[in-house]
């Protein structure tokens, strides 16, 4: 799989299979310690409550924490969880390199660590659940592709400009990655230009993803280069609190056509909206119900003192893929990783959310979070 491109080359892989996790405690309610890096982006809301009432429906007793995207805070949130005395640990990190000494006091503590979403670059990790990250990005790409029909543009060109994510969320280089590999070819043909040239992921992205520090840097771009009447054709942004900014910006501070291919992933509901307005053209959604499933399952196997093996992906009824080579802790160790299938959304299939049981329709015909109407 191309998630392989990002991986270091390992001597030895670990027994190819899977990892010894500890016996779950005999006696008692099993406790989970949930921690999640903020409730200032919609999506983690969305997981924290999610993942606290699945647990919690399975029998386990929950401590759930939302750490205000302060490394120190989660440092805290966690070693009070320890303290409280959690069978397992459920963790967003904020940032996967700033955990190191608390991971060591779970390691000491002999309880297992899941890895969610993001990954933690300690070796105290029992195994990793996300969506497939890097092919978050190639949709992202070969939409845009696809969009402007770039196999068949002949002499015309296209001009580009990229937002990617928070440099210490270890997901973002995936996204970039992903999208980059596909639209290079392009960029390296002249088909696509980025006016500003602002390509490298350093430059372009952007701290904690946030909207704000998005809207502005969309603006500054808007007024240093397209200011001319410089026609703006795409702005590949890795996820949607980024992609609400430059939409803001867009709308704000660009004098040409509006019809701008905005990229983004999550689902937000205000980006939903924008896609139903024809602001925002598309995401990638991640359905975070089959992601908290899935680790449900996972956190039932390890504290059943289970292996963590392909079987798993074979029992769920979630799509998903066991890869064991991709995803590293530190270089050489490489993590068990369970990579879930993410889906494109447009204003075409706004509907698959609703079926889906994700979402639903409000009286003025805007998706909203089944939580929102209950």
């Amino acid at each position: 799989m191309k998630l392989r491109k990002m991986a270091v080359a390992m001597s030895a892989v670990m027994a190819l299979g899977a990892i010894a996790v500890p016996a779950a405690a005999e006696e008692g309610t099993q406790k989970v310690g949930i921690s999640m890096p903020t409730q200032s982006l919609e999506r983690w809301n969305r997981d924290g409550s999610w993942l606290d009432e699945k647990m919690q429906e399975a029998g386990y007793e929950t401590i759930l924490t939302y750490s205000d995207n302060d490394s120190s805070q989660q440092v805290n949130d966690i070693q009070n969880m320890l303290a409280d005395g959690v069978d397992i640990l459920i963790i967003s990190a904020i940032d996967g390199e700033t955990l190191n000494t608390v991971m060591d006091e779970a390691a000491e503590a002999g309880v297992p660590v899941v890895a969610y979403d993001r990954l933690i670059m300690n070796d105290a990790v029992s195994c990793y659940v996300s969506f497939d990250n890097y092919t978050v990005g190639q949709l992202q790409g070969e939409y845009i592709v696809e969009a402007l029909d770039l196999e068949n543009a002949g002499d015309a060109t296209y001009n580009l400009e990229i937002t990617a994510g928070d440099p210490a969320d270890n997901n973002a280089g995936y996204f970039y990655n992903g999208a980059m590999d596909v639209l290079n070819p392009y960029i390296e043909a002249g088909t696509l230009v980025v006016v500003s040239g602002q390509t490298d992921f350093d430059t372009v992205a952007t701290d904690q993803w946030d909207t704000q520090t998005a809207m502005e840097r969309a603006q500054n771009i808007l007024a240093s280069y397209y200011a001319d009447g410089t026609q703006l054709d795409v702005w590949l942004c890795s996820n949607d609190s980024t992609a609400l900014g430059v939409a803001q910006g867009i709308t704000s501070d660009y004098a040409g056509d509006n019809t701008v291919i905005i990229t983004g992933q999550d689902g937000d509901e205000a980006n939903l909206a924008n896609i139903k307005d024809g602001i925002q053209t598309m995401t990638v959604y991640k359905n975070v119900n089959d992601e908290c499933t899935f680790t449900l399952e996972i956190a039932q196997a390890i504290l059943a003192g289970e292996e963590l093996t392909e079987a798993l992906c074979e029992s769920s009824e979630i799509e998903a893929a066991y890869d064991t080579e991709s995803y590293e802790t530190s270089e050489g160790n490489a993590c068990i990783s369970y990579l879930l299938v993410p889906t494109v959304i447009t204003a075409d299939n706004l509907d698959y959310l609703v079926e889906a049981g994700l979402y639903a329709e409000n009286d003025e015909g805007y998706l909203v979070s089944v939580d929102s109407v209950e």
